[in-house]
């Protein structure tokens, strides 16, 4: 056997020696982008932060001069009117705006130390379910004195 060698029926695997990944260096890069992202960000102040005084409800000592009722008139085409002014449209499936006034309307009321009292006061051709739907905006907005004027 001169210089030849036999092979037998198995392969031997070809080892490359030992790869030696440097651990330092990867440190030191993953130091180096920390300090540069802490160095580049901008901190910004949250909301909470900013010093600023929101609008209160003060308690009156004496009641204000102030309409005790709010009348709620309710048209044959299902329009809510209080003081002339149409609220949302008979569409919606709720009077959302009529209960936004009707809860300020409530709070100024307890402000002042006056029960606040609604009047509904429907058109005789205007539907009871429009008429409901200004119920449940007064229940909405935590009116519990509701009362009806019809036309004789």
């Amino acid at each position: 056997m001169s210089g030849k060698r036999k092979r037998k029926g198995k392969l031997k695997a070809i080892r490359f020696g030992s790869i030696e990944l440097p651990i330092a260096p990867m440190i030191d890069v993953v130091f180096l982008l920390l300090f540069y992202f802490l160095v580049s960000a901008t901190i910004q102040k949250q909301e909470a932060d900013i010093s600023f005084s929101l609008p209160g409800r003060i308690q009156q000592d004496a009641p204000i001069e102030m309409p005790d009722e709010q009348i709620v008139r309710v048209l044959a085409n299902g329009q809510a009117l209080v003081n002339d002014y149409a609220y949302d449209s008979p569409e919606n499936s709720r009077y959302r705006q009529l209960e936004t006034m009707l809860n300020r309307f409530r709070e100024a009321s307890e402000s002042n130390q006056v029960e606040a009292r609604i009047t509904i006061a429907p058109e005789d051709d205007a539907k009871h379910e429009m008429v409901v739907k200004v119920m449940d905006a007064c229940s909405h907005a935590g009116i519990e004195s509701v009362t009806f004027a019809f036309a004789r």
